[in-house]
């Protein structure tokens, strides 16, 4: 049965009263870096049972007469379209994304950044649109990598950051927050606390960073499984040697933030006249890691770790990691002890793959049932699964035809014969939209289908690469599904 780990409650207290004391340390105006994902940190919510995946936005709720959101965006993304992992939507999009998720929970956006700028065409076109729409955007322009972050000197002077927009914001907790990684939100914030200060402001800065967790172990599965989720950005845990060396206690951040310190704290002292921090980890405010069951949590993890290896196979089979990336998740595996076979739903999915010869789905429900389906001429087999798992769930006998193959094969012929699909077999959703149809007339697929959120936290795995659409209906399904990195025909294009 699913077990609860994280205590959302005292999280909330805890992590509320952090930032309100740090917000105090500084002339009543903090710019707070958010790392991470504003929602949708399936992540986080994996690996701590009971943390919601929109727990940051109800932190910022408690906040919300005081704070205010920038959005930072790398012109550089725009340009090349990148997309954002988990919606596979672009950058630009995600950000209008937000802002709409962000205002729906009352929450206030100041502006928009756009950083690295460049005079990219598709950064203009992306800045001209946003103010279309009544948006403020922002401008702060690229300084060569050359330069840095090492040349302090060049960086805090008119021809550095005095050559950034000034964000005008209006509340004493601005929080900068992006669509996804290197778009620039260390940059802006150290940028805003350069034109404060020149406009006799000591305004502040911290980091809010939900992993790795500074107070837990460095080879703690919960911070394991972050290295895992990061393997392609080649982040590694570290324990903090600036603050070992300035408190005598061990603390665990990772080595971008180690690496960079330094030079951080040269920026900090010549904006400030002094540092207020002897390291990174005291730059953090993150109380997480005072409100988990570690023993829930660490189990969460390892399963948490498996999946990445799993899916950074799928990545690496349909080319979009390089082999470095699962080399680390196969040496953190190794060294951690990890199998695959750990997570049931392998070992039963290959075992019905190898007795059927076909491909095969094995779906794990919350209390450990196993339930599997198989392609056939009709279905393929994550629709065959979804729809046993929901039988299942619904006391209803595995004979029982749901859907007829009379049903089945108009909706064939329509995928084949007018829309030019080569697969005729339904996929999950289309099964799942002929239950819904069957189920105004009748009466034991309306009971089927209201099984579905009981489907929620199941652990699913499939002996062969499925396609797109059906991993995105797994998704949104809350099944946490994986797949063998086998392709089922040998052709070159796998894109879908």
């Amino acid at each position: 049965m699913y077990s609860v780990g994280f205590d959302v409650e005292s999280y909330l207290k805890k992590q509320s009263e952090k930032i309100l004391e740090r917000i105090e340390m500084f002339e009543n105006k903090l710019y707070l870096e958010f790392g991470g994902k504003l929602f949708n940190d399936y992540h986080a919510a994996r690996t701590l049972p009971g943390y919601t995946p929109d727990i940051k936005v109800q932190l910022l709720k408690t906040l919300a007469d005081k704070a205010e959101i920038l959005i930072v965006i790398n012109a550089s993304n725009i340009e090349k379209t990148k997309e954002v992992g988990d919606t596979g939507i672009s950058y630009d999009d995600d950000v209008l994304r937000l802002i709409d998720e962000i205002e729906k929970h009352g929450l206030f956006v100041g502006s928009v950044v756009i950083s690295q700028y460049l005079g990219q065409p598709a950064a203009n076109t992306f800045k001209e649109y946003l103010e279309s729409l009544g948006v403020t955007v922002y401008i702060m322009h690229y300084i060569p990598d050359s330069e840095y972050p090492s040349n302090v000197q060049l960086i805090l002077s008119d021809k550095g950051y005095g050559n950034n927009d000034f964000i005008h914001t209006t509340r004493p907790l601005v929080v900068v927050a992006a669509p996804g990684p290197g778009s620039g939100k260390m940059a802006t914030c150290l940028s805003q606390l350069y034109h404060e200060n020149k406009r006799g402001v000591r305004a502040g800065y911290a980091k809010f960073e939900t992993f790795p967790v500074w107070n837990l172990p460095l080879n703690h599965m919960v911070n394991q499984a972050y290295e895992a989720a990061t393997a392609d950005l080649h982040d590694v845990n570290m324990i903090d040697p600036f603050h070992l060396e300035a408190y005598g206690v061990s603390s665990v951040n990772y080595n971008r933030d180690i690496e960079v310190f330094p030079i951080l704290n040269a920026m900090f002292k010549r904006i400030w006249g002094e540092s207020p921090y002897r390291s990174p980890t005291d730059m953090g405010v993150n109380m997480l890691g005072f409100c988990i069951d570690d023993e829930i949590c660490a189990k969460a993890s390892k399963q948490e770790i498996i999946r990445r290896y799993f899916n950074t196979q799928l990545d690496y089979a349909r080319g979009k990691v390089r082999k470095s990336a699962l080399s680390r998740l196969e040496l953190l595996m190794n060294n951690s002890g990890i199998s695959p076979f750990e997570r049931p739903s392998v070992s039963t999915a290959l075992r019905k793959a190898e007795l059927t010869q076909t491909p095969c789905v094995a779906i794990e429900l919350p209390d450990g049932t196993q339930i599997t389906g198989k392609t056939s001429s009709l279905l393929g087999a994550s629709s065959a699964a979804v729809l046993n798992a929901l039988k299942h769930l619904g006391g209803i006998d595995d004979d029982v035809l749901l859907i007829s193959p009379v049903e089945i094969e108009p909706i064939q012929k329509l995928k084949v014969g007018y829309l030019g699909n080569e697969n005729p077999r339904l996929y999950t959703d289309e099964v799942l939209l002929a239950l819904a149809i069957n189920a105004a007339t009748n009466e034991t697929a309306e009971h089927v289908l209201k099984q579905i959120p009981k489907l929620q936290n199941s652990e699913a795995h499939s002996s062969v690469i499925l396609t797109r659409e059906d991993i995105s209906v797994f998704r949104q399904l809350g099944i946490n599904i994986t797949c063998e990195p086998i392709f089922q025909n040998k052709r070159l294009f796998q894109r879908k």
